[in-house]
């Protein structure tokens, strides 16, 4: 079903776990899609942190259908979408997927939360 490797979205889960137990989030995005203008090269973020960094890189890092799928997935566990619409959630990310996804992903607050009910979800389906 998802086109990602589980180990990997349990790894950022960690990350964005660590790093939003220890930082307050600014700039907190509240609808669902991936924001074209918001974030732009003049907002502020912690780049000198190292937790922020190993979280941003790791989802940097993903191959682009990758990211969607990270995406799609934090909607799942969000409450956006239903597993059920799966696919959807999949076209839906892929379209509004940008250069800023990472950004996207780590200043949501919930992140860890959402893709392991996400995941959960995913097993749930596979069972």
């Amino acid at each position: 079903m998802i086109d990602l490797n589980p180990e990997t979205v349990e790894q950022i889960i960690d990350r964005a776990h660590q790093y939003h137990t220890g930082n307050s989030v600014d700039g907190e995005l509240d609808d669902g899609d991936l924001p074209v203008d918001i974030l732009d090269e003049n907002m502020e973020s912690p780049t000198d942190e190292p937790v922020y960094l190993e979280l941003k890189t790791a989802i940097d890092d993903l191959e682009p259908d990758q990211q969607v799928c990270l995406v799609a997935l934090m909607w799942v566990g969000r409450g956006d979408y239903s597993i059920s619409e799966w696919e959807n959630a999949l076209t839906r990310a892929g379209e509004s997927w940008n250069d800023h996804t990472a950004d996207y992903l780590v200043r949501t607050p919930l992140l860890a939360d959402y893709l392991s009910e996400a995941l959960q979800q995913v097993s749930d389906e596979e069972v």
